[in-house]
């Protein structure tokens, strides 16, 4: 499933393609734009993404 979401850092709008066969998976993953790193946690109930956040590491 493709996920749209807007960089913490700068503002960009992002989009990244979430495995839905995974239940919650945490993981760091750099902007594509600004190259910071950031903490994306993603949760997973029935094949629906119910939870997202994109998160500093700071």
């Amino acid at each position: 499933m493709e996920h749209a979401f807007i960089c913490p850092f700068c503002g960009a709008e992002i989009s990244m393609v979430l495995d839905l066969s995974v239940h919650h998976h945490t993981y760091i993953e750099d902007c594509e734009v600004c190259c910071n790193p950031l903490e994306i946690s993603y949760t997973v109930e029935n094949d629906v993404l119910v939870d997202f956040d994109a998160k500093t590491m700071e």
